[in-house]
């Protein structure tokens, strides 16, 4: 039958408290019904919910029913509905792809909370928790960075206690790749529970697999094991050619993005005339700017592939999980 809008209208103010007072219902709406994950020309009332669930999984006066008044109910799965938050600012408890940095950078992203030896540590890279390589344990880490307004010792939520040193080599000004590397990347300007086994991988001396470094905070109460805006991490997964993947960052926030080259080699900037090898990269289209630096990489299952540490203008350079956790001997 031919529905319009000002019908379902008055099905859904005299219905939408009921639907809403159902077990997993977030939300109702008016939309166009989706089916086999296409839209359909067919205007419906849209439950949102937080996770889908069989009718065996649910109360009998829980289930919704598929139409009301011969209106279509169609389900959409949302997760839980939260106020967004402005990531720049001091959040207590801090969850993954807030703000955080090194008392002496801009400001970097939270990666996420991570294991070594029973204790809970934040992850994120060198460059944001270390200070490419001048950070000593113990440091203060701040949450937001200094960029963002965050102050010693007032805002400190951890303190570094370890990373992996990144080796660089300095390349003369003159030299055309040198040029070529620092019109193409800038890693520094992108400062601002596992049950997987992977191999570590051997690489020459000269070249590095990660840019990574472990926080351990003052009080685990401080930080949260969520990523803003998509929820907890699942699992590792190994990141492979066209997987969909997402991160969480300080500056833009939730983007999606595509795995669209494995085994980069890849010169890194961090600084005039500082530059790092990287080997075993992944590398993704546009997904990042300066100040996301730290970010998790998942995938659609928020399984943990990645670790994102730099890019340009059009790409994004990401460490394999899988090397980050063997260098720093770490789990979820």
């Amino acid at each position: 039958m031919d529905i319009d809008l000002a019908s379902i209208r008055e099905v859904l103010k005299d219905n939408r408290l009921k639907l809403l007072a159902r077990a997993n219902v977030v939300a109702t709406g008016i939309g166009y019904k989706i089916t086999k994950k296409q839209k359909t020309s067919t205007l419906c009332i849209v439950c949102s919910v937080t996770k889908k669930l069989s009718a065996s999984d649910l109360s009998k006066r829980d289930v919704l029913p598929p139409d009301i008044n011969g209106i279509p109910i169609d389900v959409v799965e949302t997760g839980l509905i939260r106020a967004l938050v402005d990531r720049t600012k001091r959040i207590r408890p801090a969850p993954g792809g807030v703000s955080i940095g090194h008392r002496d950078i801009t400001a970097g992203t939270l990666g996420c909370l991570v294991k070594k030896n029973g204790q809970t540590f934040i992850l994120s890279n060198n460059h944001v928790l270390a200070n490419s390589n001048e950070g000593v344990a113990g440091e203060y880490i701040l949450q937001p960075g200094p960029y963002d307004g965050g102050n010693f010792p007032l805002d400190g939520i951890a303190k570094l206690h370890e990373f992996v040193p990144i080796v660089f080599s300095e390349v003369p000004g003159e030299c055309g790749v040198a040029r070529g590397v620092a019109s193409l990347l800038s890693g520094a300007a992108k400062s601002v529970r596992s049950k997987s086994r992977f191999q570590a991988i051997s690489i020459l001396a000269e070249e590095n697999l990660v840019d990574a470094a472990i926080a351990l905070p003052f009080d685990e109460k401080d930080v949260s094991p969520e990523i803003l805006e998509i929820g907890t991490i699942q699992d590792l997964i190994q990141g492979d050619l066209g997987m969909a993947i997402k991160k969480s960052g300080r500056t833009t926030a939730v983007t999606t993005g595509e795995i669209l080259q494995v085994d980069v080699t890849v010169d890194v900037q961090y600084g005039a005339g500082q530059i790092a090898r990287f080997v075993d990269q992944l590398m993704a289209g546009e997904m990042s700017a300066g100040g996301d630096s730290g970010s998790t990489v998942l995938d659609n299952n928020n399984n943990l592939t990645g670790l994102l540490f730099a890019g340009s203008d059009t790409t994004t350079i990401i460490n394999r999980i899988e090397n980050v956790f063997s260098a720093l001997g770490l789990s979820l």
